[in-house]
C-alpha cells in the first residue's frame, strides 16, 4: 500500500530539513527542527535524530553547541532541491519557520532577570530593545521569588504594551 503524504524516504527528510534550516534565521535544536519540520503525518522525531547527525557529517548541517545550522553547501543543494517538496508541505513549513524567526527575535529584544536581594526581597531588572539599543529598563521589588519570577515572565510577555503604557502616561500632559 503506497503512504500518504509528503515524506516517503530519507531523502525527503533530508529536502525539508535543509528548507528548513536555510528559512531559519538562527540555529536550531533536534526538536526545534522537528517541530518545524513537522508538516506531515508521515515524518517521525528519530527520521530527524537520523538525519540530522547525516547531514553534519555530510556537511550540509553544522553543529554549534547543542544547535544545528546550514552550511553554504546545505543552501546550494537546498536549493536546487527544495522544488522537489509538495506545495502545502513548504508553504506550512515556511508559516512555521517565519513564526519561529519572530519568536526569537523579539526574545533578543525583550529580557528579564530576577536577583535576589540582602533583606530577602527580589529585584526585577526587565529591559526592552529595538535595533537601534535600549528602549527602557526597568527595575521592581518583589517580596518573594515566586512574585518577582511571575514578574519576570508577564514582562517577557507584554514587554510592548509596557512600554506603550510607560510612554502614553508620561507624554499624555505634554503641553
Amino acid at each position: 500500500m503506497q503512504r500518504l503524504g509528503y515524506i516517503h524516504n530519507m531523502m525527503d527528510v533530508k529536502v525539508l530539513i535543509l528548507y528548513v534550516a536555510g528559512k531559519s534565521h538562527y540555529p536550531m535544536t533536534l526538536q526545534e527542527i522537528y517541530e518545524l519540520c513537522y508538516q506531515d503525518d508521515c515524518l517521525s522525531y528519530f527520521d530527524v535524530c537520523t538525519a540530522v547527525p547525516e547531514m553534519v557529517t555530510s556537511g550540509h548541517l553544522r553543529q554549534v553547541e547543542d544547535r544545528y545550522e546550514i552550511t553554504e553547501k546545505g543552501r546550494q543543494d537546498g536549493a536546487v532541491t527544495e522544488d522537489s517538496i509538495a506545495y502545502t508541505v513548504k508553504r506550512r513549513a515556511e508559516d512555521a519557520v517565519e513564526r519561529f524567526n519572530r519568536q526569537l527575535r523579539r526574545s533578543s529584544y525583550v529580557r528579564s532577570q530576577v536577583l535576589p536581594r540582602k533583606n530577602g526581597d527580589y529585584a526585577v531588572v526587565m529591559s526592552l530593545d529595538d535595533e537601534q539599543g535600549n528602549l527602557m529598563t526597568l527595575e521592581l521589588s518583589a517580596p518573594d521569588s515566586r512574585q518577582a519570577v511571575r514578574l519576570s515572565r508577564l514582562f517577557e510577555q507584554k514587554a510592548e504594551d509596557v512600554y506603550k503604557m510607560t510612554m502614553t502616561v508620561l507624554l499624555d500632559d505634554e503641553d
